[in-house]
Order: C-alpha cells, then structure tokens, then sequence
C-alpha cells in the first residue's frame, strides 16, 4: 500500500483535467528494454548506428533490420497494469490525456483513446521520398528495406530519430493539454529528454499537481509535488481504485 497525501486525494476528487506523461519505465515492465537503464539498448548499439537519418542513408538495410527486430519485440509484449490503469482513468474523468515518449503503441493496445506519441509510432512507417504512409503494413519475411508502391523510394518507421525535430502539431497540442491539466503524472521517465521534458515542467506552471511514478529516484524527483517509488504496474492500480472511490 502507497501513502497518498491528502492534497492528491483533494486533487484526485476534484479534477476534470488528467494528464499521463510516461516514458519508457512503463513499457519496461512488458518486457520491453528501455534504452537508458543498466541494461539499456543503448549499451549495445550506439544510437548514431542505428537511430539517425544519416545512418539510414548510410545503411538503410541495417535500421531497418533494427526495426523490424524492435518490432517483433514490442508485438510479442502485452499491456501491463500501468497501461491498462491507466486506460481505465478515462472511464472516471472527462478529460484524459496520455503525452507519450515511447513509440510501441502499447497505450492503444491498453484501451487509451487520447494519446499524443511525441517520438511517433513503430508501427507506422512513410516514405522519405513522397510521403507516402504505411501505417500498421505487415513487412513480414525481410529484413531489406521496402520500398514504396508508388514511388520506389525507401520506406522508413515514423519514429523521431536522434537529430530530428518533434512533430510539432502534437507537441503543441501536448503543451496546451499540460496548461490545462489539474493533475499530472510522470510516469517511468527521468524527464531529461527535451524537448518531451518540458511538458511535465509546464504542466507545474500552471497550476497542475505533479505526480512522479517511477521505480527509483531520478532527476526530476526535487521538481515533483509528490512522489511514489515502485512499480508503475502496482502502483496506478491503487491511484486508480482511490479515484474511483471519489467518483462512484
């Protein structure tokens, strides 16, 4: 059992307004590996190789091979407690909003209707040469590049790679979310990658209560009204059950 501060409980009573920010933490506990962590992707690849433009230009086979192996695994992976927590927040308030880093559609899976994907979706894809979209095609039995119908260009995921901007229709509409949200959980990220990191940060701004849920200590800990050490997977659940008890 988590101890819940009477303000949240005040907050979680009277608030409209829900904003989840969550990061790869939550997905970790699907099985999915987070990038940053001890065991971290990124300690076997360098992100340069796999995850830039450039190196897709470079060697686009490689990347895609890359993704498509990142692909299976998220496929293979179930929605935890978290997502689905989560998900069922919306059956209790009016206004709830999921501002993602993570890329692996698992939010979705989990029920959630109104996601903004910061860093896109895996399983989208265009091509770089028209445009062209390729949204939740099945590029089975290749690890070559596929190339477009329509114009023989190559077809990449629509994921931001390092060096790449946000897309800036949904970061804009992730902003105006966070000013109006009157509670806002991180959730499993260190909120250190900008400029996703802001959202959280404006959320405070503007009058929101800040909940950090996250399995240890991180960066953004001093910055946070409250937070819970633990398992997102655990502890959501008994937020959601409190909130629920409010709203019978």
């Amino acid at each position: 059992m988590i101890e819940i501060s009477d303000e949240l409980k005040r907050r979680l009573k009277n608030a409209d307004k829900i904003l989840f920010f969550t990061g790869a933490g939550v997905s970790a506990e699907s099985g999915i590996p987070t990038f940053r962590g001890k065991d971290g992707l990124w300690k076997k690849f360098s992100p340069e190789e796999l995850a830039s433009y450039d190196a897709f230009v470079k060697n686009p086979d490689l990347v895609w091979e890359w993704y498509q192996f990142r692909r299976e695994t998220i496929r293979k992976a179930e929605p935890n407690d978290a997502h689905k927590a989560i998900a069922e927040f919306e059956k209790i308030y009016p206004d709830v909003t999921v501002v993602t880093q993570n890329i692996d559609n698992l939010h979705r899976r989990a029920g959630s209707s109104n996601i903004l994907e910061l860093h896109g979706n895996i399983e989208k894809n265009y091509c770089v040469n028209c445009g062209k979209r390729f949204d939740y095609v099945e590029f089975e039995n290749t690890n070559e590049t596929p190339k477009c119908d329509a114009c023989g260009g190559n077809i990449r995921p629509d994921v931001v790679w390092f060096g790449e901007a946000l897309p800036q229709d949904i970061f804009k509409r992730a902003e105006q979310k966070a000013m109006a949200s009157e509670v806002c959980f991180v959730v499993g990220t260190s909120a250190i990658v900008y400029p996703a990191a802001i959202i959280p940060y404006k959320a405070k701004e503007y009058g929101a209560y800040v909940v950090e849920v996250n399995i240890q200590y991180t960066d953004f800990t001093p910055d946070a009204d409250e937070s819970f050490f633990g398992k997102a997977g655990e502890i959501l659940p008994e937020l959601l059950n409190l909130a629920k008890e409010f709203h019978r």
